[in-house]
């Protein structure tokens, strides 16, 4: 499914060419030896929830199938260490990136941010025969 450029209230969507993205970095984090086995996207679908601090990118290959996917959200909660100054923290949050490889697969890749953790945890690789979530 592409999404086509709409207007959400809270959030803004759009779709645009890899040209007029520059690129938006959708390599990152990919290891070098799996670049060669995914579908390169040409095409790129944003979505950004600007209450929430979250975001979400789909990435089309030449047929308009989806070949890249991320996610990322930060959930904040004010927090105050004498009951005088608040600031916000982190509470949980979460970033996914997928690729789509040659043969179908997914090369998926998880990052959890937890209590405070605003660089979050070590993120892991792993493979799904489905579209990430």
């Amino acid at each position: 499914m592409t999404p086509s450029s709409c207007s959400v209230p809270g959030s803004r969507r759009c779709r645009k060419s890899a040209r007029d993205w520059g690129d938006p970095d959708w390599r990152h984090t990919l290891p070098a030896e799996w670049r060669d086995a995914v579908v390169a996207p040409l095409e790129f679908s944003v979505h950004r929830d600007y209450e929430t601090a979250a975001c979400r990118v789909l990435g089309f290959d030449e047929d308009g199938d989806a070949c890249y996917y991320r996610h990322t959200y930060l959930l904040k909660s004010v927090c105050s260490d004498d009951g005088e100054e608040f600031y916000e923290a982190v509470v949980y949050g979460e970033e996914v990136k997928g690729w789509r490889l040659r043969d179908g697969r997914w090369l998926l890749w998880r990052v959890f941010h937890e209590d405070g953790d605003c660089h979050g945890n070590r993120g892991f690789y792993s493979f799904s025969e489905d579209f990430p979530r």
